[in-house]
C-alpha cells in the first residue's frame, strides 16, 4: 500500500514538479503538463501515459492498474489502487508518466532504480 504522503515525495523528487487542485483531485504538473492526479479519499491516482505505456502496467493486474474507462482511458490515462499497489510498481509507473509528459530535457534526469 501507498499512502498520499509517499505520492507527494515521489511526484516531488523529480525536477519541477507543481501541484494545483484539479475538480476533486490533486493535480501533479511538469512545466504545466498533468502528469498525474490523486484522488486521496478514493485512494487513486490517475496517470496519464501513452498507450504504448498504458499497456505495458496493466498487463500486471486489472485490479490494481488499469485503463480510465472513457476516452481518456484510450488515449492513455490509467488508475492505479493505492492500497493495492506494490511500492516498486508505482514508483516505475509514475517516473514513466513524469518522463511522457516532461520536456526531454528534464526526462532524461529520470533514474530508474
Amino acid at each position: 500500500m501507498i499512502d498520499a504522503a509517499f505520492v507527494r515525495a515521489l511526484a516531488f523528487s523529480m525536477p519541477e514538479v507543481t501541484e494545483a487542485p484539479h475538480f476533486e483531485r490533486v493535480a501533479f504538473k511538469v512545466r504545466g503538463k498533468i502528469f498525474a492526479t490523486m484522488l486521496e479519499r478514493d485512494l487513486t491516482v490517475n496517470l496519464l501515459l501513452t498507450p504504448a505505456n498504458q499497456d505495458i502496467f496493466t498487463l500486471f493486474d486489472k485490479n490494481i492498474i488499469y485503463p480510465v474507462p472513457n476516452k481518456w482511458g484510450l488515449k492513455g490515462a490509467t488508475t492505479v489502487n493505492m492500497q493495492l499497489v506494490p511500492h516498486d510498481m508505482f514508483k516505475d509507473a509514475l517516473k514513466t508518466a513524469y518522463c511522457d509528459r516532461a520536456p526531454k530535457d528534464l526526462a532524461t534526469m529520470i533514474k530508474f532504480d
